[in-house]
């Protein structure tokens, strides 16, 4: 499962989403320190997930820089994600309860892009992992710009396979790893949040991540390494294709980096058993 970030990565992130002129400063102490202590740009604690290989140090993840996508000129015409202008309040329902304010940028320095489900009005039913497995939240419209979404994933628990579309036609089908008993990995409606690199130190999980939206409730006891789920790269390229992780989707190094480049932030990801 992914980590999430730590306090000090959120408050650098808070330095983009508002106060510029404040948390700017406190941005550059903050990198200053990093640098003499030799750290990167995120530093996540622990592993991927509960069953997967130990690593030898802790994974160093960056964003990957994403060219802009096309404005979509509404919902209901294909794929679509919403990409945040500024901060808004995530709520159960429109104009419900606030689950939380959310900023521009996700913890983990990507531009905050979500997918969307549907619209009621002035209203967005996007995807979050601040909300549980499937279950969405709402945003105001007038929050976030409509963006077109060229690719869908779908995961086939049973086949051990996941599948790219473009437009409905197939483009790459990808054997992965899935859950383990005791482990197994969410089924329902998912979306891609981050397109990660992997620094040096972390060949146990391959060059790349996608982080997702959804979150593993069957933690191992006793891992303390967080609960986001991700689709990622390994060493161990002869548990592909089994269930051998703690939830995360496990793929080879080339198909990972073919999922880099062309996936987009905020593409939906079905999984069903």
């Amino acid at each position: 499962m992914l980590p999430a970030p730590r306090r000090r990565d959120l408050r650098r992130i808070k330095a983009v989403d508002g106060s510029v002129a404040r948390w700017s400063v406190v941005a550059i102490v903050a990198v200053v320190v990093l640098a003499v202590l030799g750290a990167c740009v995120v530093l996540l604690s622990g592993r991927w997930s509960g069953s997967d290989e130990p690593a030898a140090r802790r994974p160093l993840l960056r964003p990957v820089p994403r060219l802009p996508q096309r404005p979509a000129v509404q919902v209901g015409d294909g794929p679509v994600a919403a990409r945040l202008l500024r901060r808004v309040l995530l709520r159960e329902r429109p104009g419900g309860r606030a689950v939380r304010a959310i900023g521009t940028r996700t913890g983990y320095g990507s531009p905050r892009v979500l997918s969307v489900v549907r619209r009621r009005g002035d209203w967005l039913a996007v995807l979050s992992h601040y909300r549980p497995n499937s279950r969405v939240g709402w945003i105001p419209a007038s929050g976030a710009v409509l963006l077109r979404e060229p690719y869908t994933l779908h995961v086939d628990l049973s086949a051990r396979v996941l599948i790219v579309r473009r437009g409905g036609r197939v483009k790459r089908r990808v054997l992965v790893t899935i859950g383990r008993p005791g482990n197994p990995t969410p089924t329902g409606r998912f979306a891609v949040t981050d397109l990660l690199l992997i620094g040096q130190g972390s060949g146990a999980y391959g060059c790349c991540a996608l982080a997702l939206t959804g979150r593993q409730p069957n933690v191992t006891q006793g891992w303390g390494g967080g609960d986001r789920l991700a689709i990622h790269g390994t060493s161990n390229v002869g548990s592909i294709g089994s269930a051998a992780s703690g939830g995360c989707l496990r793929a080879s190094e080339r198909n990972m980096r073919w999922l880099l480049a062309h996936v987009q932030l905020g593409a939906p990801l079905r999984i069903q058993a």
